[in-house]
């Protein structure tokens, strides 16, 4: 574990390499133990999460709460954090200069973190670290980055919506909780 976890937070929150940080209320680096064996990325913090500075707080982070403790694991167990660290105004999609912006920062928390599986949450960190590829063709198979296996998966905040989805999402879910012996 080379990099300092908590030095990549602090630089993340005093961040000004985008135009997002006029409009932050907080930036939101993510949180859990440098010793996860698993990160959940996300796209971009939502209104909730900026007020709070803490990620996935919102209703889509109280049904990924509830679908990790229905498969077996914990929240405090996992790292969380998105691609973005800002909430982009009127929670547009974050955009490329955004994403480049913050990328070298979430590439220092998955070195500093070194984890087994990377989870994917929605088609904005799966093409970050896909490329283009689909959802419907990334979805359901595990990739490899390294070392690291990468699971794609839908946005809980997608699999809330649509019930086609919801089922992939907990499958998903379930397929991460074996990966790690949960």
């Amino acid at each position: 574990m080379g990099e300092d976890l908590e030095a990549i937070n602090r630089e993340v929150l005093g961040c000004r390499s985008c135009p997002l940080w006029r409009t932050r209320n907080r930036a939101v680096p993510g949180e859990g133990p440098v010793s996860a064996r698993c990160m959940l990325i996300g796209e971009s913090p939502g209104a909730d999460e900026d007020r709070a500075g803490r990620p996935f707080v919102g209703r889509s982070g109280r049904y990924l709460n509830g679908v990790l403790k229905e498969s077996g694991l914990g929240r405090e167990s996992l790292f969380i954090t998105g691609s973005v660290k800002c909430h982009p105004p009127g929670n547009r999609d974050p955009r490329r200069g955004e994403l480049e912006s913050c990328r070298p920062y979430l590439e220092r928390q998955v070195r500093a973190i070194s984890p087994e599986v990377i989870v994917l949450l929605g088609r904005i960190a799966t093409r970050g670290f896909l490329g283009d590829v689909g959802m419907a063709e990334a979805r359901g198979r595990i990739w490899k980055r390294g070392v690291t296996k990468l699971l794609p998966t839908y946005h809980p905040a997608a699999a809330m919506r649509f019930p086609s989805r919801r089922e992939h999402f907990r499958e998903d879910i379930r397929k991460l909780a074996d990966m790690l012996g949960g």
